[in-house]
């Protein structure tokens, strides 16, 4: 099936590759079909794309690339929304802001996207602990290889 994107013009997708987000994202409540698009960057990004509008896409990464000590527990509701039912079918975004350079850009800790890839259901949680969990966490702080 052909969407179009925000970041990627009109791509190609496998229908099993859709995510569905049965709250939708906050914001965007009507949007509930979503995608992971990866992009060629020096950089662990993905584009997350609305399949049905293509204006609502965000750059995406994944956390632990950054902050390495990033964790958070999902509450029991959660875990029953996403059908989860082990730890390791669990895949974790946090929205990236983007900046005049990727070294001044940001990532979203407090709200991160969590998907569980067996069921292909997501959620964007809000976490209660803007200290551990800052809105704005600097990129810079780029952790591991990928440096």
């Amino acid at each position: 099936m052909n969407i179009e994107t925000k970041f990627l013009g009109e791509v190609t997708i496998d229908e099993d590759a859709i995510l569905t987000f049965t709250e939708g994202i906050p914001g965007f409540p009507n949007e509930k079909k979503f995608v992971l698009l990866p992009i060629e960057a020096d950089v662990p990004l993905a584009s997350f794309q609305s399949v049905e509008t293509a204006e609502i896409g965000f750059l995406v990464a994944y956390p632990f690339a950054f902050k390495s000590d990033y964790s958070f527990d999902l509450s029991d509701a959660d875990k029953e929304l996403l059908q989860l039912e082990q730890e390791n079918d669990v895949l974790v975004y946090g929205i990236v802001t983007l900046k005049e350079t990727f070294q001044s850009s940001t990532i979203n800790l407090l709200a991160p996207i969590v998907i569980n890839k067996a069921t292909k259901l997501g959620k964007q949680i809000i976490l209660q602990d803007n200290d551990k969990h800052p809105l704005r966490y600097p990129v810079s702080a780029l952790e591991g290889s990928v440096k």
